[in-house]
C-alpha cells in the first residue's frame, strides 16, 4: 500500500507551481519582448537604407549590420528583401494615413476638413521617407498592381468619406454622382502626390497642388444652397 503522507509529501506545492508558471511566463514575456525589438530596429533600419539609397541600392548585409542583428534574426522575420520592404513600405503608409487623419480628425466643417487634410496629405508628400520609399520606390520594387492595391487600402477610404461629406452639402442633384466623384478624386490625389515627389522643388509643387485643388473646392462650395 502506498503511504499518503509521502505521496502528498512528494506532489509539488501550489506555491511551488505558481512560481514555475511565473517563471515560464517572465521567459517568454523576455523572448517575445527581444522578437520585437529585432523587427522594430530592421523596419526602422531599413526604412533609412532604402530612403537614402532606394531598394535595389540596399542590400540585406547593409540592413543586418545598421539594425546590429543576424543575418539569422532578419530571415527569421522576414523571407526575404521584398517582404522586408513591403513591412517598411505599409509601415510608412500606415503612420502617413494616421498623420492626414489626426489633421482632420476634429474639425466638424467638412470644406474645412477637406482643406486640412489636403495640406496634411501634401506635407507628408514632401516627407523623403515617404517620397522614395512609397511614390519612387514602391512601385518598382512591388510591381505596380500590389502597389496600387496598398496604395488604395492605405487611402481611398479617407477620399471617399471626404467626397460624400462634400456632397452632402451641395445639394441633392450631385449625390447619384459620388462614386465617380470618389473615384475622380483619388486619381487626383494618387496624380497630385506622384506630382510632388517627383518635383525638384517639393514645397512650390505642393503650394501649386493646393491652389489647383483649392480652387475645384472653392467651385464646388459655389454649389451649396443658400438659405
Amino acid at each position: 500500500m502506498v503511504d499518503t503522507v509521502d505521496t502528498v509529501d512528494s506532489m509539488p506545492s501550489h506555491s511551488g507551481v505558481a512560481k514555475q508558471v511565473l517563471r515560464t511566463a517572465r521567459k517568454t514575456t523576455r523572448r517575445q519582448d527581444y522578437s520585437s525589438s529585432t523587427k522594430r530596429a530592421l523596419i526602422e533600419s531599413a526604412a533609412e537604407l532604402f530612403t537614402e539609397r532606394g531598394y535595389a541600392g540596399t542590400s540585406l548585409d547593409e540592413v543586418v549590420a545598421a539594425a546590429r542583428v543576424t543575418k539569422g534574426a532578419l530571415y527569421h522575420h522576414f523571407a526575404s528583401k521584398l517582404d522586408l520592404f513591403e513591412s517598411v513600405f505599409l509601415k510608412v503608409q500606415r503612420e502617413a494615413t494616421d498623420e492626414i487623419t489626426a489633421a482632420f480628425g476634429k474639425i466638424k466643417d467638412p470644406w474645412e476638413r477637406a482643406e486640412a487634410g489636403l495640406v496634411a496629405f501634401l506635407k507628408v508628400c514632401r516627407r523623403p521617407e515617404y517620397r522614395r520609399i512609397c511614390m519612387q520606390e514602391g512601385p518598382v520594387a512591388l510591381g505596380h498592381e500590389r502597389w496600387q492595391e496598398a496604395e488604395r487600402e492605405a487611402s481611398f477610404g479617407i477620399v471617399e468619406r471626404t467626397v460624400v461629406d462634400l456632397l452632402d452639402q451641395v445639394g441633392e442633384e450631385l449625390q447619384t454622382l459620388r462614386e465617380p466623384f470618389t473615384v475622380v478624386f483619388y486619381g487626383a490625389m494618387r496624380s497630385a502626390a506622384e506630382y510632388v515627389a517627383d518635383a525638384d522643388d517639393p514645397e512650390s509643387a505642393s503650394e501649386e497642388v493646393l491652389a489647383t485643388i483649392g480652387a475645384i473646392l472653392l467651385g464646388m462650395r459655389s454649389l451649396q444652397p443658400t438659405d
